[in-house]
């Protein structure tokens, strides 16, 4: 398999989920702009949606995928039958408890993780409500990460790239024709969290049934169950550094004025979008060909990988970041700036989405990075390494907010620096230990690079035109202008470096 076409059709499909996301978040912009109810709604949704990337798309897969790929390999069909049966039983118990415990203590959760909303009956008690419906969503998304973790083993990355669109669907669906039947409003969103996971669940189910690895949920420890929870527990937080620490943001921004929790949730969705094309697809096809070349002592090949994966994501990330800062503006004007969403809260988005921009380069290969322990089933260096970072944002959130002033945006920039530090330290250690040896012509790599850079800043700062032009016309006008702008800036870049002497073809990469 021809991993960088995986990637392309990874980022595709990803990209198509991103693209309904900011449908999705400017329907809800438009009908709820930032206040009261959305910064309930984000809250509340905050709470599983952080879990899901902490056991579902974080711990859960980074352990299970190894574990799974070794048993493939080397014990065959029977044997990896009877893990996915053992490993679906006890998550399925596991996921039933977290789920009503979360229901039960809802108050306790919201009064620890947004202490600010207390002093406001109306936005905590409806806070509390809307975590209620949400929270089940952790056990639907749990088991639809464990689904896209068998098809991603067996090559199969289509099927998990698309799922997510699905959520988006449900979003829109329930925001656009179902909210007026709910009073108030917001609680469509909640609903359409729950029909979401299950949505996504659901159309999983047929293709594991195409690979005769349906689960048949056994409560028994004679397989790997027991290896794959116990990995779990330091990739918990080896992987979520940045989900807990954006939990902690939301404390402190839950004490900042109305609407400070919702700037920070708009300006991270745009910088999800190219974390999750770039970052989230490539740790998706990265980690079963490293589990795969660990497992068959490829040591050389596992370094390769590693630097393929490191270079392509300098590559793609680095202009990403650019971009989100200088085109703040005209992103966040084209895709929000509309109804209740008021020219007040384009700006204080656009502080936080500067502020991520910084980090976004970080965050992204933390998780091309992270891969590389986990695939050989080394979880302590990463939680050593976590420890550090996680202490380190919340000396730059008390510096950002109490000594610069800089109040929400400075929770963003506190993130994006720390991700950038656990990028550092992961790549130290992974050198330390030999696991990855840099191939030749990275100076010379970067050079390029940044004359490539320098040409995409210059094309977008003179192309942009002035700020307030974002603000007016109709959202197909700004979309057009928007959609022109980014394809000139794309095609610069790339143009520059294509006379720099880069091919497509130096960067394909055949999996293990």
């Amino acid at each position: 398999m021809n991993l960088l076409k995986a990637l392309a059709t990874v980022s595709s499909l990803t990209l198509i989920s991103r693209v309904l996301g900011f449908v999705r978040d400017t329907v809800i912009a438009r009908a709820f702009g930032a206040g009261l109810f959305s910064d309930a709604f984000f809250v509340a949704f905050r709470i599983p949606n952080l879990l899901r990337r902490m056991f579902a798309e974080g711990a859960f897969s980074q352990a299970f995928v190894p574990v799974l790929a070794e048993y493939k390999n080397r014990r065959g069909a029977e044997a990896t039958r009877q893990l996915v049966d053992e490993v679906s039983g006890w998550l399925s118990l596991a996921l039933v408890t977290v789920s009503v415990i979360g229901i039960l203590a809802a108050p306790l959760i919201i009064y620890l993780s947004a202490p600010g909303f207390s002093a406001d009956a109306q936005k905590f008690n409806i806070t509390v409500e809307l975590l209620r419906v949400t929270f089940p969503y952790i056990a639907f998304i749990s088991l639809t990460a464990f689904a896209g973790g068998i098809l991603n083993t067996y090559g199969n990355f289509t099927v998990p790239a698309f799922t997510p669109s699905l959520l988006n669907l449900a979003f829109i669906v329930f925001a656009l024709f179902l909210a007026p039947y709910f009073n108030p409003p917001v609680r469509a969103l909640a609903w359409a969290v729950i029909a979401g996971g299950i949505l996504q669940l659901g159309f999983q189910l047929p293709f594991l049934a195409k690979l005769r690895m349906f689960p048949r949920f056994r409560l028994t420890r004679e397989f790997g169950s027991r290896r794959i929870f116990k990995l779990m527990g330091p990739a918990i937080f080896g992987v979520s550094i940045a989900q807990i620490s954006l939990l902690i943001n939301t404390i402190f921004a839950s004490t900042m004025p109305t609407g400070s929790v919702s700037w920070l949730y708009y300006a991270d969705r745009l910088m999800e979008f190219p974390s999750g094309m770039l970052g989230v697809a490539l740790s998706t096809i990265l980690l079963p060909s490293l589990a795969k070349h660990h497992a068959n002592k490829a040591h050389e090949q596992y370094s390769k990988l590693l630097d393929w994966g490191l270079r392509l994501t300098l590559l793609l990330a680095l202009p990403a970041a650019l971009a989100l800062a200088l085109l703040a503006v005209p992103l966040i004007g084209t895709l929000f700036r509309y109804g209740e969403f008021q020219a007040i809260d384009l700006w204080r988005t656009r502080e936080a989405l500067i502020a991520y921009s910084i980090g976004l380069t970080g965050i992204i290969l933390v998780k091309i990075l992270a891969p590389g322990f986990y695939a050989k089933q080394n979880t302590k260096t990463p939680v050593k390494i976590g420890l550090v970072t996680l202490l380190a944002t919340q000396f730059m959130n008390l510096l950002f907010i109490y000594v610069f002033k800089l109040a929400h945006a400075g929770l963003a920039l506190s993130i994006g620096l720390a991700a950038c530090l656990n990028a550092l330290l992961l790549f130290i250690g992974l050198r330390r230990n030999q696991t990855y040896q840099p191939q030749p012509g990275w100076a010379i790599f970067m050079l390029k690079l940044g004359a490539a850079l320098a040409v995409l800043a210059l094309v977008l700062w003179f192309a942009m035109g002035e700020a307030q032009a974002w603000t007016q016309g109709r959202l197909l006008q700004r979309a057009a202008r928007l959609f022109g702008l980014v394809s000139l800036g794309a095609a610069s870049y790339f143009a520059a470096l294509w006379l720099m002497g880069f091919r497509l073809r130096d960067f394909v990469m055949r999996a293990a």
